[in-house]
């Protein structure tokens, strides 16, 4: 699908890109169901309605962070690693374009002045949550 890389080794999912391109209309999730994230994107026609809704208190456990970051602007290079911290694949990310950090090791390096929208889950464990290799 254009605009959309899955990230997979051993059928592990490591990262899910989506770049600005991507255009199937309608509501499109990429991640699998027990995913403690699930990223989507929905693409609408004018005068679409969704239902006024909210959503139930269901206990989930947690056990692996996972992060979304969307550049808003500039660029950056991911690295990603698998769980045993070997090397996968480095990809650019330019405005528009979103990723998510499923599992295994990640770093980025900043190529341009960059504006980005993380979100990853809570309550936050500050460096606690992170093992440098």
């Amino acid at each position: 699908m254009d605009g959309l890389e899955i990230v997979k080794e051993e059928n592990k999912v490591y990262a899910i890109i989506i770049r600005k391109e991507f255009n199937q209309p309608d509501v499109n999730f990429f991640t699998p169901e027990e995913f403690s994230q699930q990223l989507g994107v929905l693409i609408h026609k004018k005068g679409k309605k969704v239902n006024r809704h909210r959503h139930k208190l269901i206990p989930r456990e947690i056990t692996r962070t996972q992060e979304v970051l969307l550049i808003i602007e500039g660029k950056l290079k991911v690295d990603l690693f698998n769980d045993e911290g070997k090397a996968l694949k480095s990809v650019v990310m330019t405005s528009g374009s979103t990723i998510l950090l499923a599992r295994g090791g990640h770093s980025i390096e900043i190529l341009e002045d960059s504006k980005i929208i993380e979100v990853k889950h809570g309550p936050y464990a500050g460096y606690d949550d992170k093992e440098f290799f």
